[in-house]
């Protein structure tokens, strides 16, 4: 590079300005030799830093007089890179000073936003900011200050005024309608303060407000518009894994599908008994349905924590799940969470390991109260009674479960779509058959 920095170059070369990246490809092999063979060392080290030439149009940040810009897209779509050179752009050009950086949670907001493979301190997009870690920000140079926030909390976003907003993955936040009404609030510094929402889509009333709102804008990609960018072998494992499924459509093609036909849940019905705090809880129970092997291709681990309240109604708090784990984490993790709710008993399926399930969870706590249960009938069939609780009104989920909700509402009665393996469904079948089964109180009988 002749000893130059290529950040103090211009950012797009001459040659480039009307060019980008999709409409070069397209050209016969040999004008694209020439064309880079036209570049200088220190032009084509700008053109490789320019996202204005590789960015897809989907990816740009729409013109037009817009409030919200909502980015919908599969797995690897480039959701992330976009909102970050989002943010990236509007903070070179001086069109922002006081930003706000939302996720799920705040490890997300750092991992992801920040700090991951598209994060705002690994696009080369122009002067990095300084990261303080420990005030949860960050500083550019011209002064522009960005805020990490977490959607766990969306109180937390009372007070704070921007004229700029990143959220990403919305539709996976536990809170998402209260964090972005406390964010919508706070959104009122400058001329146009603006908010870019990426989020894989998911049929949740909280995203469908946002569609609808005025001054939205939406664009959306699937994940094999970005295969360019992707590993061959997660592209083919995702082919395999999910070929001819809803899931699909929603996870790779980035589409927002309605109910499916047939399905125990409905997201209203969700919805409309959703709750963003539980009353008190006379008992507490952790479900778990361990998987048939370990290593980082076996099944999810179903974890969920649910409780019966005062006022006699059963609440899921958390969905806990995770996959890849050996038994003695999903065993650490399961106790954990026992741990954490202050719960009195973990009911836990057996039918893959038999009494061994039982004594991985003793292996880390022998003391924890332990109840094994095996299935006799199939996944479906065992969720359609606590599906009728749902109907009854008579369960509340504890703000957004996304992944849970997921696979509750792709559940169908009788012959419908076949499940591949609905871990964390099975594991809240558990928690709230324990909950709901009838109690038998001793009588005195006068003889």
């Amino acid at each position: 590079m002749n000893g130059k920095n290529p950040r103090t170059l211009k950012r797009k070369p001459p040659r480039a300005s009307r060019l980008s990246a999709a409409s070069l490809i397209l050209k016969p092999a040999s004008v694209k030799s020439a064309f880079l063979a036209s570049l200088s060392e220190a032009e084509a080290a700008a053109l490789l830093a320019d996202w204005d030439f590789w960015a897809r149009p989907e990816q740009r940040a729409p013109r037009g007089d817009w409030r919200l810009w909502v980015f919908m897209g599969g797995r690897g779509a480039g959701k992330t890179r976009a909102g970050a050179e989002a943010v990236a752009k509007v903070v070179r050009e001086g069109k922002a000073a006081r930003i706000a950086l939302i996720a799920a949670t705040q490890a997300d907001a750092r991992e992801v936003m920040v700090e991951g493979v598209s994060g705002l301190l690994r696009i080369d997009g122009g002067e990095r900011p300084e990261f303080e870690v420990s005030r949860r920000r960050l500083l550019w140079r011209n002064g522009a200050v960005a805020q990490l926030f977490s959607a766990e909390e969306p109180d937390s976003l009372r007070g704070p005024q921007f004229d700029y907003a990143w959220a990403d993955e919305f539709a996976k936040w536990r809170y998402p309608q209260e964090a972005f009404d406390m964010l919508q609030l706070g959104l009122r510094l400058g001329e146009r303060p603006r908010a870019v929402i990426t989020t894989t889509p998911r049929n949740i009333r909280a995203l469908k407000n946002l569609l609808e709102a005025p001054g939205t804008v939406v664009t959306r990609a699937g994940t094999m518009a970005n295969r360019a960018n992707l590993s061959p072998s997660f592209l083919a494992w995702v082919k395999e894994r999910y070929r001819g499924t809803r899931l699909a459509r929603q996870e790779i093609d980035g589409d927002l599908l309605e109910d499916t036909p047939g399905a125990l849940w409905t997201r209203a019905m969700l919805d409309a008994a959703r709750v963003r705090d539980n009353p008190p809880l006379t008992r507490i129970v952790i479900g778990v349905d361990p998987p048939a092997s370990s290593g980082e291709e076996a099944s999810e681990t179903g974890i969920i924590a649910a409780g019966k309240g005062e006022d006699g109604r059963y609440y899921v708090l958390a969905d806990r799940s995770a996959g890849g784990l050996s038994p003695q984490k999903w065993a650490a993790r399961t106790i954990e969470t026992f741990r954490m709710f202050a719960a009195d008993r973990i009911v836990i399926e057996v039918n893959q390991g038999g009494e061994m399930v039982e004594s991985v969870l003793r292996q880390v706590d022998p003391s924890v109260p332990v109840t094994s249960v095996r299935a006799s009938r199939g996944k479906i069939a065992r969720a359609e009674p606590i599906a009728a609780l749902y109907e009854q009104g008579r369960v509340s989920h504890v703000g957004s479960l996304a992944l849970l909700e997921d696979q509750m509402c792709a559940a169908v009665s009788g012959e419908g779509e076949a499940q591949e393996s609905p871990d964390r469904l099975d594991a809240l079948v558990w928690a709230l058959s324990d909950l709901s089964a009838p109690t038998i109180t001793p009588r005195l009988r006068r003889l």
